[in-house]
């Protein structure tokens, strides 16, 4: 049985028109160029922030409770070309530097502990149920007592401050580290320290970052708090006892100053400091968007 050859469609060839009426592709406007980056999203935030501050202090009328955006820039200007404020700054991120970085030794000490050991799997639970939850500020008049009016008073509740949630942070990330990574360290015959350094902690990163971060808002936080009455005990401090000094003067605008100084300095921290790091670190590598 023989089968029709199929019928042959005939071949052709369509000329296109030229694309002479097409519209030419125009630049997007600079307003919506810039709207595009997230650096210039954020200056109209503060901007409109700054300006209902204004309004609500011209209605509220009253300078020694609420004073306005420009009083408080011009304190804040005038506290940054006398050096105060930078003097001030300099004493409190000295602090904060030392109590951050111990909290960061006695962390990952107790974490490497944790996942080496049963005992320190335990060891490091009861603890940080205890005390996490402890306020560091609720420390300070203990810390008075033991160490005297001092700089070790103020880099033991900073180190309180710090050593719970990072360690709770970088234990989460160890234990979500994947199995085949773990068997592949061992069978290079990694053991103990080499093997937290050298596989626990790249795969965890993400969250020791996470850690990192948050130890770092609770110790900055917990500074200016413990500055506020350790400054009143002593007659020095940074940047809280600048507040508090001002406070007591009723220098409102400074006050502000100070609060100011507070936030750019955090906002800097995050932005130069952990974001570079995420960004030249984790983000880089694909393990986190």
């Amino acid at each position: 049985m023989t089968f029709p050859a199929p019928p042959i469609r005939a071949e052709f060839e369509r000329s296109l028109e030229p694309l002479s009426g097409a519209a030419p592709e125009r630049a997007l406007p600079l307003l919506v160029r810039l709207w595009q980056h997230t650096a210039w999203r954020k200056t109209v935030i503060v901007a409109l922030l700054a300006g209902l501050w204004e309004l609500a202090a011209r209605l509220a009328g009253n300078e020694l409770l609420l004073p306005t955006f420009t009083q408080a820039a011009r304190a804040f200007i005038g506290g940054v070309a006398s050096g105060e404020l930078i003097d001030k700054a300099r004493i409190s991120m000295g602090l904060l530097l030392q109590g951050y970085l111990l909290g960061i030794v006695c962390a990952f000490a107790l974490t490497a502990l944790a996942v080496s050991t049963r005992f320190g799997r335990d060891l490091l639970s009861t603890l940080t149920a205890m005390f996490n939850p402890l306020p560091a500020i609720a420390l300070l008049p203990l810390a008075l007592l033991w160490f005297g009016l001092g700089r070790a008073s103020l880099v033991f509740v900073l180190v309180h401050s710090v050593l719970w949630p990072l360690a709770l942070a970088t234990y989460a990330g160890f234990q979500g580290v994947p199995e085949t990574l773990r068997m592949a360290g061992r069978n290079y015959g990694l053991r103990g320290l080499r093997f937290v350094v050298l596989i626990l902690v790249p795969s965890a990163l993400p969250a020791i970052l996470s850690g990192l971060r948050i130890g770092w808002a609770f110790a900055w936080r917990t500074l200016i708090a413990a500055e506020l009455f350790f400054g009143a005990s002593s007659g020095k401090g940074g940047l809280g006892w600048y507040i508090f000094q001002n406070r007591n003067e009723l220098y409102t605008d400074k006050v502000f100053a100070g609060l100011a100084s507070v936030i750019l300095i955090g906002l800097l921290v995050e932005s130069l400091g952990f974001d570079t790091l995420e960004r030249v670190t984790v983000r880089r590598w694909g393990v986190q968007r």
